[in-house]
């Protein structure tokens, strides 16, 4: 099993930047797929961004797209999103989600994840 912990949330002005980390730990990091959805208040969890085990392959939903950009660092053990161009409608919590991806490099809109971290909350003022 992956652990997961986000950091790098706040508060930060329409068109400003912001990045994500999300450091994993317990398992070979390599061999992860990795995800970023965010939840907004009262709206269902959304899938963001996502990265291949191998890096190869990446998925970003249509309003982050040529915003959001996700990488990651396997000697870090780390993934990162790095947003920029905020907009207040990306208010919202935002989580790290990891899964062993060995036998694909898909990680498109119907790929499931099965570990979380806590969610780090990101707030773009107006």
């Amino acid at each position: 099993q992956v652990q997961l912990a986000e950091s790098g949330g706040g508060m930060v002005q329409a068109g400003g930047s912001l990045r994500l980390s999300c450091a994993a730990s317990g398992r070979t990091f390599s061999g992860y797929a990795m995800g970023w959805f965010r939840q907004a208040p009262g709206k269902e969890r959304e899938y963001v961004v996502g990265i291949s085990w191998s890096g190869v392959k990446t998925y970003y939903v249509e309003s982050v797209k040529g915003r959001f950009t996700i990488s990651r660092d396997n000697a870090k053990s780390t993934v990162y999103l790095q947003m920029n161009s905020l907009k207040p409608e990306d208010t919202a919590v935002y989580y790290c989600a990891a899964d062993l991806g060995l036998n694909s490099d898909y990680v498109g809109p119907l790929y499931e994840y099965h570990y979380w971290g806590q969610g780090t909350q990101v707030t773009v003022s107006s």
